[in-house]
């Protein structure tokens, strides 16, 4: 006999309710809904992988965020110069002197095209590609591991020189970019030997012929890491030494190939409008090796690097206290690269030391270059979470997030309030504030009405970009130097030079407003006049600085 519930017919009525009878409740509907959603919230997280997202959005936002703060870069007037001949020619006419490949311009061709003239156009290409490089970082994770991956991307991500130079439309950003792609592809054929690897390490090495004739440092330096590699596997064998088997054919090889080879014919012809440009591939390394092994006004010590990496005294900045302290451990922790398993990495610290090598012995040096072959110590610098035992796990971790904390300070500090500073080291050849002075009212009135374009200027002064480009729309606009002067040296505004003040002055018969100003560092002071007719709205209820003697 199985027992049965007790069953009945009678319908039990709802209990009613007053707010005088109720009972009290147990707990209060909304924390209890509040922790509810934290809850969800934390599996939420747990769930997502959320980490490489907010490294990419700090990378984002250290590079957008103020970008036109800082003023044109004398290299940056010189890009933008060479943007407006292949404007004018229709096509870039590549210079083996020039030390530079010609994709860099055709980039910046396009984004002032569809931008206009202004330094968000010519900067934003690079500002995409810096972003590019920490998003590319995240791509080693199969080749060196997450978490050696991540430390090295987030380290990127705030770097000062990433941050600074990330935006700048310089090519250095994409020598880093494409050395990048070009390392992680050789590794990923050896590793897994997939047809994506194929692509990325014949587009990296097409891309750094197109960019910048120290392309051959890299290659080279990447070569010679193999034989070293070999080595370093004999004294210490790692589990995965063994190629993998490739899954690409000689089919996609020779479509890479076909596609490198194009890119690299197409943009050194000048777009097929200049086949004397294709010599310069060989014709450069002539005139770069020269210019490597004297200098030419960029002399530094073979220790600069160091200096710039890490603390040092001989800077002007009094407090300076070194950029670049994850890169400097990473370059530091390659000596123990014997004890790391893991091939990648140990490839990374062989060829990263062997630039560094290279990039200490040239004496051309500017500091810009630390970008280029930097990054591969970044992962040496991750990989410090590797070579201690589980025990002082968390101790490294902290001295991991300490350095990285430094530098995102620094970052900061650098990018945001001493960006122009002529005691920044990164702030090299670099235009100083002052020349908004000159610009400033100049693009006001221009944007105002474009009848201001056609306003006359005489600039009398000798080294003088960026303003060539900043002005580049002023059609009137005389640049002269070596003595040189205009018949008539009244005009809308003048430039002069301080040794050339007085002479221009006693030939002058208009009214000016005056300023002095200073382009750069380790440059003589100029003076600026303002006709007081155009510029009187700037100078309110003020006599102008300057009369000249009327004529007759």
């Amino acid at each position: 006999m199985n027992p049965q519930p007790p069953v009945t017919r009678m319908r039990m009525a709802a209990r009613t309710s007053s707010a005088k009878q109720a009972a009290p409740a147990e707990y209060s509907p909304a924390p209890a809904g509040l922790r509810h959603r934290l809850t969800d919230w934390k599996a939420w997280l747990a769930e997502t992988d959320w980490i490489p997202w907010a490294i990419l959005g700090l990378a984002v936002f250290l590079r957008f965020f103020l970008l036109g703060i800082k003023p044109p870069h004398f290299d940056e007037g010189i890009n933008g110069w060479f943007v407006d001949q292949v404007m004018k020619n229709g096509f870039y006419k590549y210079d083996p002197t020039n030390y530079h490949g010609p994709l860099h311009f055709y980039i910046l061709l396009l984004s002032q095209s569809l931008f206009g003239r202004n330094l968000w156009a010519i900067r934003l290409p690079v500002v995409l590609v810096s972003i590019g490089c920490v998003w590319l970082a995240f791509k080693f994770e199969p080749l060196v591991g997450r978490n050696v991956s991540r430390i090295a991307a987030l380290a990127m991500a705030i770097s000062p020189g990433f941050v600074f130079y990330g935006r700048y439309a310089i090519h250095e950003v994409w020598l880093q970019l494409f050395s990048m792609m070009f390392i992680m592809g050789l590794l990923g054929l050896w590793r897994l030997g997939r047809l994506n690897y194929l692509w990325y390490a014949g587009m990296g090495l097409a891309g750094m012929i197109l960019t910048k004739e120290t392309y051959a440092i890299h290659v080279a330096c990447a070569v010679i890491a193999i034989p070293v590699l070999a080595v370093s596997i004999a004294l210490s064998r790692v589990p995965d030494f063994k190629p993998a088997k490739q899954t690409w054919t000689y089919i996609d090889l020779a479509m890479v190939i076909i596609v490198g080879a194009a890119a690299i014919l197409f943009f050194y012809s000048g777009t097929f409008l200049n086949w004397d440009g294709v010599k310069g591939l060989y014709q450069a390394f002539k005139a770069w090796s020269e210019t490597g092994a004297a200098g030419h006004g960029h002399e530094k010590p073979w220790d600069y690097w160091f200096k710039i990496m890490g603390p040092s005294l001989e800077f002007r900045r009094a407090d300076f206290f070194g950029y670049e302290l994850p890169m400097l451990a990473g370059l530091i922790l390659c000596v123990f690269c014997q004890k790391l398993k893991n091939l990648s990495l140990r490839y990374l610290a062989i060829y990263g030391v062997g630039c560094f090598i290279v990039y200490s012995y040239v004496k051309y040096k500017t500091p810009w270059c630390v970008i280029s072959f930097g990054w591969p110590f970044l992962y040496v610098f991750g990989a410090a979470v590797l070579l201690v035992r589980p025990k002082r796990l968390r101790l490294v971790y902290r001295t991991v997030g300490v350095l990285l904390c430094i530098s995102l300070g620094s970052s900061i500090w650098l990018n945001y309030f001493r960006c122009s500073s002529p005691d920044e080291p990164y702030a090299y050849v670099q235009t100083y504030n002052d020349i908004f002075k000159l610009t400033r009212p100049l693009l006001k009135l221009a944007k105002r009405d474009p009848a201001y374009y056609h306003l006359t200027g005489h600039l009398i002064r000798s080294s003088i970009y960026p303003l060539p480009w900043v002005l580049g729309d002023f059609d009137r606009v005389g640049y002269y130097e070596g003595g040189n002067m205009p018949a008539n040296l009244d005009g809308d505004f003048l430039l002069v030079q301080e040794d050339k003040i007085k002479d221009v002055e006693s030939k002058l018969k208009g009214a000016y407003y005056t300023q002095m100003m200073t382009l750069r560092n380790f440059q003589e002071p100029s003076k600026i006049f303002f006709s007081a007719k155009v510029f009187k709205e700037f100078f309110p209820r003020k006599a102008p600085d300057f009369v000249g003697k009327p004529s007759g």
